[in-house]
């Protein structure tokens, strides 16, 4: 279609798409077509805003704003066409190609209903159709949210856990010292709060059998205007002892929050738990600093390898080199040698002089019951509690507990 206007006019129109030339998405008019049919016209940006006015724009469930790098100049003009099409009940697809996370960070909170990366991915487009014709979903009560005080501020310990490498057990110990750490006293139990920062392969969720939540990336997107109400509604609580804020129900890019949006979130975390524990992606990205500037302790987590030690030597280039706190790092080696196995704490000896680092723990391998716990969602201690890995972050716990227990007596 090259108009607004369908071939039988006495056809509504149902979806237009809005570009500087839809021929340069020829993916997407062959997705139209198969989704509508000819109930569908096409406009120019200028001609968007013209349209929203007119009658024939009524019948409108939804509009295609597909653009590309070239259109990064005209954000504003973007924007005004979302915040039109808002105002006028019109649903907005965003199709993107080679567009900067930053500029569809903007865009989504102008209002953006879906997104959708360019080349389309198979049948992509009818899903988001079908996803933005579902009924709105029922609000959660408050009921169901989880209550923050807003009284004093607690200024909790900010734990910070990432991998080096793929695999070696960065989010079974993030979660598991989380559990622990919230189950370490039965009398006098700490606030936990444990946060997965992995927007796009964060498996908390999964270790601890929670669904995910569309609020979760609706706070995300929006955290200056984020309160204790919105952040306790992005909240689960698990098993009434510790709450959990998971990675968001869809997989988006890292860039899609800023240092800001991560600073809020953790200093809202800090203000009404004694301990925050943070699940890093591997991938350093420019809020990195942030969690790093804000953390009490930061694991680094790595197995006995080339890999882990060629990516523990690199990230010590990194931070030295931005002059970053590197000290903060503690290094936690998974899947330890056993205590008889003299040759293996030698290789460990050598490695950490290598590498001129300490590796200040060192963490039992727990064997197949690891794994089994995180497919069945449930911590080490509810699946496997005499698991040498799980008694090795028991023991963590207690230690940070009474470390932080003490500190606060003395002060």
């Amino acid at each position: 279609m090259t108009s607004a206007t369908p071939q039988d006019e006495n056809t509504a129109i149902l979806a237009c798409t809005i570009s500087r030339d839809v021929q340069n998405f020829d993916l997407l008019i062959e997705d139209m077509e198969a989704a509508l049919g000819e109930r569908w016209g096409d406009l120019g940006f200028a001609e968007a805003l013209a349209f929203f006015s007119q009658p024939e724009a009524e019948s409108l469930q939804f509009v295609a704003l597909a653009i590309d790098g070239e259109d990064e100049d005209n954000l504003t003009l973007m924007g005004e066409i979302i915040s039109q099409a808002k105002e006028k009940k019109i649903k907005v697809v965003l199709i993107a190609e080679d567009v900067t996370p930053a500029s569809l960070h903007q865009l989504l909170r102008k209002g953006a209903d879906e997104f959708v990366p360019y080349p389309l991915p198979e049948n992509e487009l009818q899903e988001a159709i079908d996803r933005m014709n579902k009924p709105d979903p029922v609000h959660v009560p408050q009921a169901d949210a989880v209550h923050l005080s807003n009284g004093d501020s607690k200024e909790g310990a900010l734990f910070v856990v990432q991998g080096l490498a793929g695999g070696v057990g960065s989010t079974t110990f993030a979660v598991n010292l989380a559990w622990e750490l919230a189950t370490v006293s039965d009398k006098d139990a700490p606030k936990v709060c444990l946060i997965d920062l992995d927007l796009q392969y964060g498996t908390i969720s999964t270790y601890l059998d929670l669904p995910r939540r569309e609020t979760v990336f609706e706070m995300l997107s929006d955290t200056a205007s984020m309160d204790e109400e919105v952040f306790g509604t992005a909240l689960q609580t698990y098993e009434e002892k510790m709450e959990v804020l998971t990675a968001p129900s869809d997989m988006v890019p890292l860039d899609i929050i800023t240092p800001e949006d991560v600073q809020r979130v953790i200093d809202t975390a800090r203000a009404h738990f004694d301990y925050v524990i943070v699940d890093m992606p591997k991938t350093l990205v420019h809020w990195s600093e942030t969690v790093l500037q804000a953390a009490h302790v930061y694991f680094a987590l790595i197995e006995l390898d080339m890999r882990s030690a060629q990516n523990a030597l690199r990230l010590k280039r990194a931070l030295q080199a931005e002059e970053l706190p590197f000290n903060k790092l503690r290094f936690a080696l998974n899947r330890a040698p056993k205590f008889t196995d003299l040759n293996g704490k030698s290789r460990v000896k050598r490695m950490g002089e290598s590498l001129g680092i300490s590796i200040d723990l060192q963490l039992p391998d727990g064997g197949k019951p690891v794994m089994q716990s995180g497919d069945h969602g449930l911590p080490l201690s509810s699946s496997a509690a005499k698991n040498p890995l799980r008694r090795e972050i028991a023991k963590l716990a207690k230690s940070l507990h009474s470390l932080g227990t003490s500190d606060a007596e003395a002060a």
